[in-house]
Order: structure tokens, then sequence, then C-alpha cells
């Protein structure tokens, strides 16, 4: 299946200049081509290429590693691939290579065969798109993909923007590191516009019983993917992966979000951190089960966001 990323067909080399970013044909006077250069800051006022031209170019020194492990661990090699050269044409290939690995499987409604694919084609899109556009070029890290039965790591260099915390990402809140850089991939219609593309991930698993988690430290970004069709003999037994109704609620919630609201309820009033430690889980996991549940009026929200504490609805 294509990847669809740039068309109608592949952007690269001078075929950036030319057709991807609009600038002028080459048939156009050097002045005008020289001035459309200079507005995408692709060339300096001295008239030497910049470091974005460099990283649009085949000489681009930065590279993504995508690997597909057996299992679900990192022990055995299905298949690996490392890629090179331009930031497009590195973005198109790696698309290309986890659609080959995207598996659809088949479920059946009455006569209907409905097919449904391991990781939605959305979330894939803007998890790649924000690994190019917001990691950190002063480091030379490859940008890292690990394909599992049971999900998808994308790994960046650089974590969040200094002065931006997780809780303001899932917001929408954005403040981009390459702001040159991701305006040439806004006139290729590659991202609508700052800030969107996380929420995206997240509503593209909106009807789904797993959810994407993120992770972040001082220099690393990494957002994992579930894969929707996998299930474990253990998890289908138990329903650890599913949501079930909760008799004192009356609202379908997975296991952890009734850890939480039972642990909640137990101290009185808790704080993020408290939550946490309780269930030894990250930041960004217990971000999104205080955000369920609030959606679903079970619990509120008190004090201001550094002090904030959470009390079960009366």
């Amino acid at each position: 299946m294509g990847s669809a990323f740039l068309s109608p067909s592949r952007v690269s080399g001078e075929m950036i200049h030319a057709r991807g970013i609009g600038l002028p044909a080459a048939e156009a006077p050097p002045s005008h081509r020289g001035r459309r250069k200079r507005s995408l800051h692709l060339v300096g006022e001295d008239g030497t290429y910049t470091n974005l031209a460099l990283l649009l170019s085949d000489q681009c020194v930065h590279s993504i590693k995508l690997a597909v492990f057996e299992g679900t661990k990192k022990a055995v090699f299905h298949d690996r691939r490392e890629l090179s050269g331009s930031l497009l044409a590195q973005l198109e290939e790696a698309y290309d290579f986890i659609d080959r690995n995207n598996r659809t499987r088949a479920e059946f409604s009455g006569l209907d065969r409905i097919d449904r694919r391991d990781y939605p084609e959305d979330a894939i899109r803007e998890a790649l798109l924000n690994a190019v556009v917001h990691r950190e070029y002063a480091m030379s890290g490859p940008i890292l993909v690990s394909i599992f039965d049971d999900r998808m790591e994308i790994v960046s260099i650089g974590g969040l923007v200094p002065g931006l915390s997780v809780d303001d990402m899932m917001l929408g809140v954005s403040e981009c590191r390459n702001p040159r850089l991701a305006n040439v991939f806004y006139r290729l219609h590659l991202i609508e516009a700052y800030g969107t593309g996380m929420m995206k991930i997240f509503d593209s698993y909106a009807d789904k019983a797993v959810k994407p988690e993120v992770s972040v430290t001082g220099n690393a970004f990494r957002i994992t993917l579930p894969n929707v069709n996998y299930r474990r003999v253990s998890d289908s037994a138990s329903g650890l992966s599913e949501e079930k109704t909760d008799a004192d609620t009356g609202r379908k919630l997975t296991p952890r979000q009734k850890q939480a609201l039972a642990f909640i309820r137990r101290k009185g009033s808790v704080t993020r951190k408290e939550l946490i430690e309780e269930l030894d889980a990250s930041e960004a996991t217990i971000g999104i089960i205080l955000r369920r549940l609030k959606e679903d009026g079970l619990i509120v929200g008190e004090g201001n966001t550094r002090g904030m504490v959470y009390r079960v609805t009366e």
C-alpha cells in the first residue's frame, strides 16, 4: 500500500526546489529563484546554503533506524533498515517500511467482513512527522522506530522544548523547536497547523480499548502506539486490555482507571505524583487516566496546576 506522503510523486533533490515548495522552475530568472530560496531560509543573505537546506538535501547527516522484532522484547530481529539522505525521502521511506509491516486483520459481523489494521494510519503519519519536525538536530543520534508484536515505539532526540510540559502538549500547546523546517513541511501540506499532531494521534485511538503512551526525558521523546489487534491469551482471559462496566459508577472503565478511581476515593484527595507512585505508571499515562475520569464526571481537580489535587465527585 503506497504512502501518499508526497503527491503526486516523491519529492527529492531538485524536485524539492522546483515543485515541492513552490520554488520557480529552472527557467525562471536566477534573481527570482534566489529570493524564494531566501524567503524559505534555504540560503542566507550571502548566498550560501543553510543548515535547513542541508537537512533537505541528499547530504543530510541525520538518519532514521527502523526495526521489526519478534515478540515483545528487543531480542530477535525480524527485519531492520537504516535510512539516510533528505529528510523528505527518509520520511517517505520510513512510512513505506512501517506500512509493509502494518498488518490487516479481518473480523466478521454477521455477513460483513471488517478489515482493521494493527495501527491507525493517521497515528503513524502524525507520530513520524512529529519525530522529524521536532527532534533536536544539534544532536547526532538517529530517530528510532521499533515494531513489536504488541506495540510500535518511535523515539526522537531532544525531549520537549524547555518550558513545555506533557500536560501542555496534551492540551494542544506547541512550541516548535525547528520553526523553519516546520514551515517547509507546512508549505508541502504535510502538516496542517502546529499543535494538532498529538491530538490527532489520540483521536485515532478514541474508539479503541488501548491508548498511546508518551514518555519524556531531558533528551528524548518516545511515543508508544499500541497494536489494536494484539491480544495475549492472559489478557483476553482477565480483561486487562478491555473496558468493563464498573458496578459502582455504571461507566465503562479500564482496570487502571478503576484502580485510580478507587485510590482517589480511599484517600479522599490525591496529587498526580501520588497516583504515579500508586499505579507505578508514567506521568503521561496518569494524565490520560485523569482526563478520562474528569471527562466522565467522576473526579474533579482543585487548585492551580502545580498544586492540583483530585477528588471524587459526590
